[in-house]
């Protein structure tokens, strides 16, 4: 009788020497799901099961990832929750056993969906690692959370609530790295885990590391979503400082103020390239009131439906930067206070738009009107009211007080599923795992002031009795931050188009964990204008660029590292 041994090995010869046609197939796929040890709990659906291939797929316009041509095998399967009568869908692309090198990639969503379909799965395929995304059971890999929650008005649906937390992503994973070492016959030998994920799917990447400490060799979060309760409020601030001062500016009128901002604070580290690479100098240094009488411009444009909600036609827009114009902007920059005066949280930097601030034109009035952010008015109306709607039915009445309510009334719901910002990481950082953190310096849908918080909670917590260059040393050797120069929400910013943005981080980490290449400097490419395909270098947080002589410096600078914090004082619980 042969052994077992002789049998692995056997089995990994095969699927090494194997073409794609050879084990792409749903007979194939079935004998090498993973067995119920590989997740106590949960029953796989065999009769669910698809296998197909692809053959030289061009794989273009990602800003993750750079462009390649990719064949796969894709994989979907259902499983269950034993007890509950559920289902979840996920699916795995993998590579033809020849190109496969030994990696599985976890992928996340954004808003409320908890993934990013094909264009985060194909990312591993160019990197030899199978790569894997689910639908969170809501129903089909399109659906996004709020289809499936509430139950009814008034009802919770919790299941759902810690699926999309964290439980779904784990699970995944899990399911994901037991599939693919059968898959290709390769139990015996060390899978390489990672993650990458922006927006909510930096949040997702955050919830694992925190729980589930030896699931990922390397974790890529990008501007986060974390600290939930605080973030989705936020999203509705910039209206009710418009509520509140009764003005609503033209969109113009706030696009000038941010065109004038960026033209201003453009040269504070040294060079002028059309990029905010310093909005901490941009705080101490620019007024925003020299922007009083500038001239503003927009063309008209027509009611749009073609992408996300409708779009109203709007006038064309001509006038001058006001008093009250500039009151909003200023007072939307300085972050949430509540009526005593205390912070409440904070906003974006100097330079990134004001996406939430926007208004709508009423026709029948000819004025510029209040428009509810989708974001926050959600948040509040579905996850906290528990009412199936998407709109609040009016902001009247509400007031910064009421946005700190509801803060505190998200924490105390949804802190041990969503927030996300348990700072002590010991268990991974024991374990070696390894996070590359980044985030755009001018997103507008994530204040960047988030990440450094998070960063600074965590250095603290498990570095207190170092100074502060020791512990961030210590805190560098495995987490490290990137705040990108420029660059919007997950993405490059066309309005500072020569900035770079990180399109090579799988690649940087694979060589930080498997080679022990440490990322001082993080790899960005800017990715359109004039200086497409151009390489630059962003600093490790809390080092920040200056240019010398045309030269890129990081250099440490407290003042501005300190334009970075900020006292929460509204709230007696800590706040990481």
């Amino acid at each position: 009788m042969r052994s077992a041994a002789w049998l692995l090995t056997s089995g990994a010869a095969f699927a090494s020497a194997a073409s794609l046609a050879d084990v792409c197939t749903s007979s194939y796929a079935k004998a090498h799901l993973p067995t119920t040890a590989s997740y106590e709990g949960i029953t796989i659906d065999k009769s669910s099961l698809t296998a197909q291939a692809f053959y030289n797929e061009p794989f273009t316009g990602s800003v993750m990832y750079p462009n390649a041509t990719i064949s796969y095998c894709n994989v979907t399967f259902a499983y269950s929750h034993n007890g509950l009568n559920d289902q979840v869908l996920v699916t795995y692309w993998l590579p033809s056993p020849s190109e496969f090198q030994d990696r599985f990639l976890a992928t996340g969503g954004g808003g409320l969906a908890i993934n990013s379909g094909n264009s985060s799965v194909a990312g591993g395929i160019p990197y030899g690692a199978a790569a894997g995304l689910t639908d969170g059971g809501f129903g089909s890999f399109s659906n996004s959370w709020d289809t499936v929650f509430p139950l009814a008005n008034g009802t919770a649906n919790w299941p759902a609530v810690y699926n999309f937390g964290y439980q779904s992503i784990h699970e995944m994973t899990v399911l994901g790295q037991a599939f693919t070492k059968s898959f290709y016959g390769t139990n015996s030998t060390k899978l390489f885990s990672y993650y990458q994920g922006c927006s909510e799917g930096g949040r997702e990447g955050w919830s694992q590391v925190q729980r589930f400490a030896d699931q990922f060799d390397g974790v890529i979060t990008g501007a986060p979503a974390f600290r939930y309760a605080f973030q989705q409020v936020q999203h509705l601030y910039s209206n009710i400082v418009e509520q509140t001062l009764n003005y609503y500016p033209p969109p113009c009128e706030l696009a000038e103020i941010v065109n004038l901002t960026i033209a201003a604070c453009d040269p504070l580290d040294g060079k002028t390239d059309g990029v905010v690479a310093r909005s901490d100098l941009c705080k101490l240094h620019f007024n925003i009131n020299s922007t009083l009488g500038k001239p503003y411009s927009c063309a008209a444009s027509s009611a749009t439906s073609m992408m996300g909600p409708p779009a109203p036609a709007s006038p064309a827009q001509n006038g001058t930067v006001s008093a009250k114009g500039i009151e909003v902007a200023a007072t939307i920059l300085h972050g949430l206070r509540n009526s005593q005066g205390q912070q409440v949280y904070f906003n974006y930097q100097p330079g990134a738009t004001f996406a939430d601030a926007q208004t709508e034109y009423d026709a029948t009035t000819d004025s510029w009107t209040l428009d509810q952010s989708g974001l926050g008015a959600e948040w509040v109306e579905r996850y906290l009211m528990l009412q199936n709607a998407s709109l609040l039915p009016t902001l009247n009445g509400v007031t910064y007080d009421t946005l700190q309510a509801w803060i505190t009334q998200g924490l105390q719901m949804y802190t041990d599923s969503l927030e996300t910002t348990w700072p002590d990481l010991t268990p991974f950082q024991k374990a070696g795992g390894k996070v590359l953190h980044y985030h755009g310096e001018s997103d507008n849908s994530i204040p960047t002031a988030s990440s450094v918080r998070y960063h600074e909670s965590v250095r603290k917590v498990m570095y207190p009795d170092m100074s502060y260059n020791a512990s961030n040393a210590a805190l560098n050797e495995w987490y490290r931050l990137y705040l990108i120069p420029g660059a919007a929400h997950c993405g490059p910013n066309p309005l500072q188009p020569n900035g770079p943005f990180p399109q090579t981080n799988l690649q940087v980490m694979i060589d930080w964990v498997e080679k022990g290449v440490e990322p001082t400097t993080l790899n960005a490419t800017v990715l359109q204008g004039e200086h497409l395909g151009q390489n630059q270098q962003v600093c490790q947080w809390p080092l920040r660029p200056l240019y010398v002589g045309g030269e890129m410096q990081c250099v440490y600078d407290q003042a501005s590292i300190d334009t970075w914090h900020y006292d929460l004082d509204a709230f007696k619980v800590p706040i990481y």
